[in-house]
């Protein structure tokens, strides 16, 4: 099924359903961005303004002109002086999604990576009810190669997804895109504050709405790789990787009882 085609009958489900999900339900976009003056104006002009109700971004201490280019947009910005790295970036726009009343939040990075036309698609399957997170997989129809993904990149998000499942007892298609949707309570439940600032944050967030049974869906991302677009390299996907593992292997002997995982912690910190 092809991309306009999915927009399309997610549009369809969302107009259809007006009431309840554009009067009912608040849809905010959040975007974490670190140097991205080049690609945020395509970005932000290809997401559907008449569905999506505000977007925020948060500008990671970015060198160029990024915030400008946001200012001139009209998109809602909070900047830290300083980088808080790509996980600290996503808890300053989730705790700020909260304040700003958002029903359900979708993460499009503005880098232009992943085809932001699909968020309200994916915003239309957790209005549906039927899934708390939607995760945009760059690998679930065709492969990423075709968007120029690194064929080490490549093998080791099949590896890593591959020893995720078999630990998790899943049969998700890829724990490492960026492209996601989620309802609001999981956002004030989960112990998001207890998760790393760094790029390993995306996989602990998945890891604990896995354990804490919250429903996930999956959609066919394509996704582009090109200069502009950001993207770890390779000594960062060393780490996160490794940090991937070392989350997985906790969060199977915490489920089993043999150690304690504070990401897996009731009680643990909230973002608010």
């Amino acid at each position: 099924m092809g991309i306009d085609l999915v927009v399309m009958l997610g549009r369809h489900y969302l107009e259809k359903n007006k009431e309840n999900m554009i009067n009912g339900k608040k849809i905010v976009v959040v975007m974490p961005a670190y140097n991205v003056e080049q690609t945020l104006e395509k970005t932000f002009k290809d997401l559907d303004h008449d569905i999506i109700d505000e977007v925020l971004l948060s500008d990671n201490a970015s060198q160029d002109r990024t915030v400008e280019m946001a200012n001139k947009l009209g998109i809602t910005v909070f900047r830290h002086d300083k980088n808080m790295g790509y996980g600290g970036n996503q808890k300053t726009l989730y705790r700020q999604a909260l304040n700003h009343g958002a029903d359900i939040i979708v993460m499009v990075h503005p880098d232009y990576q992943y085809n932001p036309k699909l968020a309200t698609t994916m915003a239309a399957m957790i209005a549906s009810g039927v899934y708390d997170c939607v995760l945009g997989s760059r690998v679930l129809v065709d492969s990423p190669l075709k968007g120029g993904m690194p064929m080490w990149k490549f093998i080791s998000n099949r590896f890593l997804t591959g020893a995720q499942n078999l630990l998790y007892g899943k049969r998700i298609s890829e724990y490492h895109t960026g492209f996601r949707a989620f309802r609001r309570e999981i956002l004030e439940k989960l112990p998001l504050g207890e998760n790393s600032n760094n790029y390993v944050f995306d996989n602990q967030m998945l890891s604990q709405i896995i354990h804490f049974n919250y429903k996930i869906g999956e959609i066919s991302c394509p996704a582009k790789y090109f200069s502009e677009a950001g993207s770890a390299n390779f000594s960062q996907s060393v780490v996160y990787g490794t940090g991937c593992m070392l989350t997985a292997v906790r969060v199977f002997l915490h489920r089993r009882g043999i150690i304690r995982c504070p990401i897996l912690s009731e009680n643990g910190q909230k973002l608010v």
